[in-house]
C-alpha cells in the first residue's frame, strides 16, 4: 500500500462548544482521566518542542507528572539539549496524541524551573532504579558505548546500596505555564472540530476553528 492511501474515517463522535468545560485545565483533566480509563498506552506521554539558538525546533516524548492550574509538569536533566534549549528560549509547545480516542491536546505556553522542595518531593516518590539512571545518564551528551552507563549505573547502585540516594543538583522539573490549549476531536468526512482557549490575563477566551 502507498503512503498517500492510507487513511481512515473518524467516527467516534464530535465535540460541541455546549460539551465544553470554562476552564481549560478542567477540560484536559477530564479527557486525560477518559483516556487513562480506556487503558491507552502511556496516555501520559506528551511531545515536548523547544527551540534552539538558531530557531531549529527540536521534538521528544516525556511523561506528564502532574497537571493542576498553575501548570504542566515534567522532569529531566538540566544538562539535556531540551533543558538548554528552554533556558535560551522558555516558550515551548506539548502534544497529546491520544490516537485511539480520536483526540489530540495542543499546548503553548512558557517553562519555569521547580523549586527544590518539588524536585526532592518527586525524586524521592522514584524507583530507586530511577533514582540512580537519572544520576548515570549525562543527557544528551555523546557515550561510545552502552556498556558505558551500565557500569556507572552498577557502580552507583553498589555505592547507595544501604542509603537514600540524595536528589543530583543537574536534576530537575519545568512546570509549562500554558498561553493555550487546543483541543481537537476527530469528525467524519474530515469535519474535525477544533477549540482553541486562550489565555487573557487569568480568564480564558474560546474560539472555534475551522480543520
Amino acid at each position: 500500500m502507498e503512503i498517500d492511501d492510507i487513511r481512515r474515517e473518524y467516527a467516534k463522535g464530535g465535540l460541541r462548544r455546549k460539551d465544553l468545560l470554562q476552564n481549560p485545565i478542567d477540560q484536559f483533566d477530564l479527557w486525560l482521566q477518559q483516556a487513562i480509563d480506556a487503558n491507552l498506552s502511556d496516555p501520559t506521554a506528551m511531545t515536548v518542542a523547544t527551540v534552539d539558538a538558531s530557531g531549529q525546533p527540536f521534538q521528544r516524548i516525556v511523561l506528564l507528572k502532574e497537571v493542576d492550574y498553575k501548570g504542566f509538569v515534567f522532569f529531566t536533566n538540566f544538562g539535556s539539549r531540551k533543558a538548554q534549549q528552554i533556558a535560551n528560549n522558555g516558550k515551548v509547545s506539548l502534544h497529546f496524541p491520544w490516537h485511539s480516542l480520536e483526540r489530540q491536546v495542543h499546548i503553548t505556553g512558557v517553562a519555569e524551573k521547580l523549586p527544590m522542595s518539588e524536585n526532592i518531593k518527586y525524586f524521592s516518590s522514584r524507583p530507586k532504579g530511577s533514582q540512580l539512571a537519572a544520576i548515570a545518564s549525562k543527557q544528551s551528551s555523546r557515550i561510545s558505548a552502552r556498556g558505558v552507563l551500565e557500569a556507572k549505573f552498577l557502580e552507583l547502585k553498589q555505592k547507595f546500596d544501604d542509603g537514600d540516594i540524595p536528589v543530583p543538583s543537574f536534576w530537575g522539573g519545568f512546570r509549562i505555564k500554558p498561553e493555550s490549549i487546543e483541543f481537537w476531536q476527530g469528525g467524519e468526512h474530515r469535519l474535525h472540530d477544533r477549540f482553541l482557549f486562550s489565555r487573557d490575563n487569568e480568564l480564558w477566551n474560546i474560539d472555534r476553528l475551522a480543520p
